[in-house]
C-alpha cells in the first residue's frame, strides 16, 4: 500500500480563487464558478518530469515541473482554452487550444471551433506553433501520435489542407476532408504521408510507434459504407453503418491486429478485434465504457469500467496490480488515472469523493508514496464538500433508473428544496462525484438531483437505446419519476422543485415548464434545445449534409411531426413557471439562436421569460468569468421564484 506524504510541491498547491471562507459561512459562489485552479496534468514518458495547467499565484498558466517538484518552465495562457495537454518525450509538451471563428457566408455554418496545436520546447523554454505556416485550415483535426527518428522527434496530425488557385496563385478550400501530416516537433513544420478520401468518404488511421500508417478506415457518410485496411492495403474487415457509428481505436494485442468500434444493426455497439479473418470481441461493452491505449505503442493496454466510480483496468497484470494498489492507498474515493510513465511506475491520479473536491496527486510506485500536488477547487474546504449518494427509483414503465443526490451540508434530509439538473449528451451520465455546479446549489441549502434518465450511457447499450426518440417523452418522464419519489421518500418537498439543466439538460428544463406542467416553479435553460427541427437541420448542414448523420439524429430525437410536437418553442404558450435562458454567442454546437427563438416564443404568448447572453463563450463553459456569471444568474433566478426563500448557512 502507498504511503501519502501530503507534502505540497512549489505550485504553492496551486491557490490562488479569490474570497475568503469564514467557519460559519459557505464558500462565494466564486468558488465553484471560476475555472477549477487545477485543470489538466501530463506526465513525461520517463516519468521524470511532469506538466500541469492551473493558478500559480494569481495567473492562469501551464508549467513544467521535475520530479524534484523544481519548475522548469511557467508560461502564462491567461483566457486561452487549453483542451488537452501531452508529452511526446521529455522535452516537448503539446498543448491543444480550442478558438470559436466566424466562417461567413461561404459555409454551411458560421461558426466553428477551431483547435490550434503548439508545442513547447522545455529546455529551450520555447512555444512553436504547428502547421502555422503550411497551407492549413486552422490548425489540427485528430492527433494519432509521436515517433522519433535520427534524434528528432516527430508528432502526427490530420489536417485541412488548402488548395491554390492556377489563375490568382491564392489559397483555396477544396473541401473539408483532412490528410495526414508528419510534424517536426523541432520546427514546427510538417509534411503530408496519407492523402485524404474524395468526396463524402470521411478517412481515418492508425499510425505505429514508428510512424508508419498501420490501418486506414474509409467510411461513405453518404451510403454508410465502411472498409477497413491493413498496412499492405489487404482488407481486414467491412459492412454496413447506417448511423455512422464506426470508428477505428487502436492497434491490438498483437501484431497485425486493430481494434475498431461499430454500432450494428441491433444498435448494440461492439469493440471488435480484427486481423486477417474474422472480427471478435475485445471486451464486454456493458462492462467497459472506454478503452486505454498505450502513448508509445498505440496498442490497447485495457478499459475503463462503467460502474458508479470508473476504474482504469489493465491487461497486463502488473499494471493492473499496481492501479489496484493505488486504489486500496485512496480508500472511499473514487481515484482517475490521469498519466502514466511508460514503465507505470509513476502516475498522476485524481482523487473525488466525499470531504474530496478533487485533489491531484502524484503516485511513485517504487518509493511508496503518493503527493499531494493540487486541488481543482481549492476554496472548498473538506467540511463544505457536500454529501453526494446515488439513488434509484422506477420510471412509469418500470424500468429501473438510478441518479445521484447531492445534499446540503449541516441540513438534515427532509422536505429540502429541490433543483433536478439532468445532464447533457444526452449521451452521457452522472457519477457520484464532485460536480462543480451541484455542489454549488447544495452551498445555498438546496438538494441537487442528478438523474440519468434512459438514453443516458454507463448502463449498457439497451438502456441509452430505450431513449430513442423519446425526447420529451419517457426520458423526460423518468426525471419527474424520480423527483416524485424524493418527494415520496420525504426528502423533498414537492411544491419547491425547480429543473436546471445545460445543453440536452437545457431542453429537459425547457420541456418541464411546457411540455409537462404542475411540476416545477421555474427553468433554467444553459445552451438549451428549445426547436428540434432547427437543431437537427443544423446539425446536418454541420456534418456537411451527411446522411447518415442526419439518420442518427433523427433516430436519437425522433422525426416529422413528432419534432415540432415535443420542441419546448412550439409549446411556449403553454409554459406554467419562469423561463431563463442562459447562452454563449460562440456556441458551435447549439446555436444561441435556439434561445433567441424560445425568448420570443415565450415574450408572444405573454409568458415569464428572460436571456442572459454570455459574449464570446462557448459550448462547455470554457470561459471563467461567464461561466461564474451563469452560476450567478442561475442562483438568483432560483431563488426569486423558489417558493420559499433559503436562507444560506
Amino acid at each position: 500500500m502507498l504511503k501519502k506524504s501530503f507534502c505540497h510541491i512549489a505550485l504553492t498547491a496551486i491557490v490562488a480563487m479569490s474570497g475568503g471562507v469564514t467557519a460559519a459561512a459557505a464558500p462565494p459562489l466564486s468558488a465553484y464558478g471560476k475555472l477549477p485552479g487545477f485543470e489538466r496534468a501530463a506526465m513525461s514518458p520517463s516519468g521524470d518530469r511532469f506538466a500541469v495547467v492551473g493558478v500559480l499565484g494569481n495567473e492562469r498558466s501551464v508549467a513544467v515541473f521535475d520530479i524534484a517538484r523544481t519548475p522548469l518552465l511557467v508560461m502564462p495562457v491567461g483566457a486561452y482554452k487549453v483542451r488537452r495537454i501531452e508529452f511526446a518525450d521529455d522535452n516537448h509538451l503539446i498543448m491543444w487550444l480550442g478558438s470559436v471563428f466566424d466562417l461567413g457566408p461561404d459555409f454551411l455554418v458560421s461558426k466553428v471551433e477551431l483547435t490550434a496545436a503548439t508545442v513547447i520546447d522545455v529546455a529551450r523554454r520555447h512555444l512553436l506553433p504547428i502547421l502555422r505556416k503550411d497551407n492549413n485550415f486552422g490548425g489540427v483535426s485528430d492527433y494519432f501520435g509521436t515517433s522519433s527518428d535520427d534524434g528528432r522527434q516527430y508528432a502526427y496530425f490530420s489536417a485541412i489542407t488548402l488548395g491554390r488557385s492556377h489563375l490568382t496563385g491564392d489559397t483555396v478550400w477544396e473541401g473539408g476532408n483532412p490528410d495526414l501530416y508528419r510534424v517536426d516537433l523541432d520546427t514546427g513544420a510538417g509534411r503530408i504521408i496519407a492523402k485524404h478520401a474524395e468526396g463524402s468518404t470521411r478517412r481515418d488511421w492508425i499510425v505505429d510507434e514508428h510512424g508508419a500508417v498501420a490501418a486506414t478506415l474509409d467510411f461513405n457518410t453518404s451510403q454508410g459504407k465502411w472498409s477497413l485496411r491493413g498496412a499492405a492495403g489487404s482488407e481486414l474487415a467491412s459492412g454496413m453503418a447506417p448511423l455512422g457509428e464506426v470508428g477505428l481505436l487502436a492497434l491490438g494485442r498483437t501484431p497485425g491486429t486493430v481494434v475498431y468500434a461499430i454500432n450494428g444493426a441491433d444498435r448494440r455497439t461492439r469493440w471488435l478485434e480484427t486481423g486477417i479473418g474474422a472480427s471478435e470481441p475485445l471486451f464486454d461493452d456493458r462492462s467497459a465504457n472506454e478503452l486505454t491505449v498505450d502513448r508509445a505503442t498505440r496498442r490497447v493496454t485495457g478499459y475503463v469500467s462503467a460502474a458508479d466510480r470508473p476504474e482504469a483496468h489493465f491487461l497486463d497484470p502488473k499494471r493492473e496490480a499496481r492501479m489496484r494498489g493505488v486504489r486500496k492507498a485512496f480508500p472511499g474515493l473514487g481515484v482517475e488515472l490521469i498519466d502514466a510513465s511508460a514503465s507505470f511506475d509513476r502516475m498522476i491520479v485524481k482523487t473525488v469523493g466525499d470531504g474530496d473536491s478533487g485533489t491531484w496527486w502524484l503516485v511513485d510506485i517504487k518509493a511508496g508514496t503518493a503527493s499531494d500536488i493540487g486541488s481543482s477547487y481549492p476554496q472548498v474546504k473538506d467540511a463544505d464538500v457536500a454529501a453526494v449518494r446515488m439513488v434509484s427509483w422506477k420510471a412509469a414503465d418500470g424500468l429501473e433508473l438510478a441518479g445521484v443526490l447531492t445534499l446540503p451540508p449541516g441540513r438534515p434530509a427532509k422536505n429540502l428544496p429541490l433543483i433536478a439538473l439532468p445532464h447533457g449528451g444526452p449521451a452521457a451520465r452522472d457519477y457520484p462525484g464532485f460536480d462543480w455546479w451541484a455542489q454549488a446549489l447544495a452551498a445555498q441549502g438546496y438538494a441537487v438531483f442528478q438523474p440519468n434518465f434512459r438514453g443516458s450511457t454507463g448502463y449498457g447499450d439497451a438502456f441509452q437505446r430505450a431513449g430513442d426518440g423519446e425526447w420529451g417523452g419517457k426520458m423526460q418522464t423518468d426525471i419527474s419519476d424520480g423527483v416524485a419519489e424524493l418527494a415520496r421518500q420525504g426528502i423533498a418537498d414537492p411544491a419547491r422543485v425547480c429543473i436546471v439543466g445545460a445543453s440536452y439538460g437545457g431542453y429537459a428544463a425547457l420541456a418541464g415548464v411546457t411540455l409537462q406542467h404542475g411540476l416545477y416553479r421555474c427553468a433554467v435553460a444553459v445552451a438549451g434545445v428549445s426547436d428540434l427541427e432547427a437543431l437537427i437541420a443544423y446539425e446536418s448542414k454541420a456534418s456537411a449534409r451527411s446522411r447518415t448523420a442526419t439518420r442518427s439524429w433523427q433516430t436519437i430525437v425522433g422525426s416529422g411531426r413528432k419534432l415540432a410536437d415535443r420542441s419546448p418553442a412550439s409549446a411556449a404558450a403553454r409554459a406554467d413557471a419562469p423561463v431563463l435562458l442562459i447562452h454563449g454567442t460562440g456556441d458551435t454546437v447549439v446555436p444561441y439562436e435556439q434561445s433567441t427563438t424560445m425568448l420570443a416564443r415565450l415574450q408572444r404568448a405573454g409568458k415569464r421569460g428572460e436571456l442572459v447572453t454570455l459574449a464570446g463563450e462557448d459550448h462547455f463553459l470554457s470561459l471563467g468569468e461567464t461561466r461564474l456569471a451563469m452560476l450567478n444568474a442561475t442562483v438568483e433566478f432560483v431563488r426569486r421564484h423558489n417558493l420559499q426563500e433559503i436562507n444560506s448557512h
